[in-house]
């Protein structure tokens, strides 16, 4: 029988509320694999074992889907057999031949779990080596840099025996630290920020200003196609759709235009407030990074955060455009973030911006105009749609 064992990472060094964490984890497993068929699950020893319940399910596939699932630090594809060495001997060569026939080395680690085993460690590394040679006698052993390790556990209810371990996705559940709102522009930045988030263990869900007719339908479905592509990870995903055209004509009229982009992001928070006032939304998510333009300076940050009732999180805010760029690749959203059709914010960016805005002086603007009429208008027509992996 072949399974599937996922291993802690972060999650094994909880202490009294892991089982909080394990149920988290446990619930987003069997959602990613639900479409795939019926699986029996079980937990031990920091490890949660996936039991396909049908011949006809693609155990490779539910692979490729697990490796999205935070809260998993590695996944072992794996045979299950009697822990008896005559039968492991006579199963692991041929289950490990796709590896072996292309390797020139290889080695074996066994782990004895089960101590009741007769055979400890080394001598079971030892004699299933000599096996796997007979079988294959092309192979030589290299226990410092093999081609192939293969991994033998015995452990209390079988002998696990694979040949890869792949890397999962790390991080906690997705759930487990709570929710919020992300500020999803249709750039490369924000959607790395909610998988970064993601991580972390957060529920993202997106809040999107679009301008029309300064922005086009198709800049909204390039949104939504993030929100699809993010679904992977963040497994589902609520959009609110803000028409934000009202208010930046407003900001356009009564403010000086090196003073635009600041105004706007801090009427942005204004209404991502609310929406977090009535969905128990506990931290706002943005893709800025510190000094990347001219609006995310350390000044400019600093007004817009005063507009906000709940934490800031960037986690964007130390890293350079390449290494965000390449993260947008791994996830598969740097193709779709590409595409030519503009947001709400680059249509009615400044031609000078200003670097170094003060608080005072953002304030006294704002004063001139008063936007609460179109603030509530805007929130009250929020359009909502819904994402799921």
């Amino acid at each position: 029988m072949e399974i599937i064992m996922l291993k802690y990472g972060e999650i094994a060094l909880k202490g009294q509320n892991k089982r909080t964490f394990e149920e988290i984890l446990l619930k987003n497993i069997r959602y990613r694999l639900k479409s795939l068929g019926n699986f029996s699950y079980s937990r031990m020893q920091s490890t949660v074992y996936v039991e396909p319940k049908s011949e006809d399910i693609d155990i490779g596939l539910a692979v490729e889907k697990l490796l999205a699932v935070f809260g998993i630090g590695a996944i072992q594809r794996s045979l299950v057999i009697p822990k008896d060495f005559e039968i492991i001997a006579k199963e692991a060569a041929p289950y490990l031949e796709s590896s072996l026939k292309r390797a020139k080395t290889f080695k074996v680690e066994a782990k004895r779990a089960d101590k009741r085993f007769p055979m400890k460690s080394p001598d079971l590394q030892r004699e299933l080596g000599g096996k796997i040679l007979e079988a294959y006698p092309h192979l030589a052993v290299d226990v410092h840099d093999p081609d192939v390790t293969i991994l033998v556990e015995i452990r209390d209810n079988g002998a696990y025996i694979n040949s890869e371990r792949i890397t999962g996705a790390g991080g906690i559940p997705v759930g487990s630290s709570g929710k919020a709102l992300l500020l999803l522009s249709g750039g490369i930045d924000s959607p790395v920020a909610a998988y970064m988030m993601a991580k972390r263990g957060l529920k993202v869900d997106a809040v999107h200003f679009e301008s029309p007719p300064y922005t086009t339908e198709r800049a909204r479905i390039k949104v939504e196609s993030l929100c699809e592509k993010l679904t992977a990870y963040c497994s589902e995903i609520k959009l609110y759709c803000v028409n934000f055209t009202e208010l930046q004509e407003a900001i356009s009229d009564n403010s000086p235009e090196e003073y635009f982009t600041v105004i706007m992001r801090r009427l942005m928070l204004k209404i991502s407030n609310r929406l977090c006032d009535n969905n128990d939304y506990h931290a706002l998510i943005t893709g800025e990074s510190l000094g990347q333009v001219a609006s995310q300076t350390l000044s400019a940050i600093n007004c817009t955060d005063k507009a906000a009732a709940y934490p800031v999180f960037r986690p964007l805010c130390g890293m350079d455009k390449i290494e965000i760029t390449n993260i947008a690749r791994k996830i598969g959203t740097f193709e779709i973030s590409s595409l030519p059709y503009e947001d709400c914010c680059t249509i009615f960016t400044p031609r000078h911006p200003k670097t170094k805005p003060r608080l005072i002086e953002v304030e006294e603007i704002e004063k001139r105009f008063d936007y609460e009429p179109l603030i509530k208008k805007a929130f009250s027509e929020i359009e909502i749609k819904f994402f799921r992996f």
